[in-house]
């Protein structure tokens, strides 16, 4: 069983950065394979990224290449999405979650872990 929980989140002016942290506890972080996850109001959850178990593979939905990173941090249990350059639809709850094998999908159904997400708003 592991917990994951989410911080970083905040209110943040159109063009600036946040870092979202998932940190993750119980079970083993490394045997996980991460993602991110957003719901923006009123719409469904959408894939943002996803890492495989040390970091080999990654993943990104197109519309967000090239301002969001993902990166994680084994020893520290701890997962990151970096995020540039925001934008007002980028305004959302941001979930982290885990998948217990190496290759990483971007379909939130094959998830079994997910933390409590976190408030990203874009203001213009």
């Amino acid at each position: 069983q592991v917990q994951l929980v989410e911080s970083g989140g905040g209110l943040v002016q159109a063009g600036g950065s946040l870092r979202l942290s998932c940190a993750a506890s119980g079970g083993t972080f490394s045997r996980n394979a991460m993602g991110w996850f957003r719901q923006p109001p009123g719409k469904e959850r959408e894939f943002v990224a996803a890492i495989s178990w040390y970091g080999g593979n990654t993943y990104y939905a197109d519309s967000l290449k090239g301002r969001f990173t993902i990166s994680r941090d084994n020893p520290k249990n701890t997962m990151y999405l970096q995020m540039n350059n925001l934008k007002p639809e980028d305004t959302a709850i941001y979930y982290c979650a885990a998948l217990p094998r190496n290759s990483i999908s971007t379909s939130p159904r094959e998830y079994v872990y997910w933390g409590q997400g976190t408030q990203v708003t874009v203001s213009t």
